[in-house]
């Protein structure tokens, strides 16, 4: 884990102190998952625009639950793990 120094306003110190207590690292981990947060929603952001820009077509978005859930054996209600599915 590597440490870092940032600067803060004043104002945003007092902010902090009052969420998060300097004892025990909970400032260092309330700013390290803001910092999470905001580099996510980045992503996020970018991966939109991404999408936007080159939207899946029909083909790309095709959606099959069979391949996704073997099939249950003939007789038997759909339930989670079918008696004939291989086990994990």
């Amino acid at each position: 884990m590597t440490r870092m120094t940032i600067a803060l306003a004043d104002g945003v110190v007092e902010k902090l102190a009052k969420v998060a207590t300097s004892r025990s690292r909970r400032q260092s981990e309330f700013v390290a998952t803001a910092i999470r947060r905001a580099l996510w929603e980045l992503e996020e952001k970018e991966t939109a625009a991404a999408c936007t820009r080159q939207p899946d077509s029909d083909v790309d978005a095709y959606f099959d639950p069979d391949v996704w859930e073997p099939s249950c054996p003939a007789g038997e209600t759909r339930r989670w793990p079918c008696a004939g599915a291989p086990s994990a």
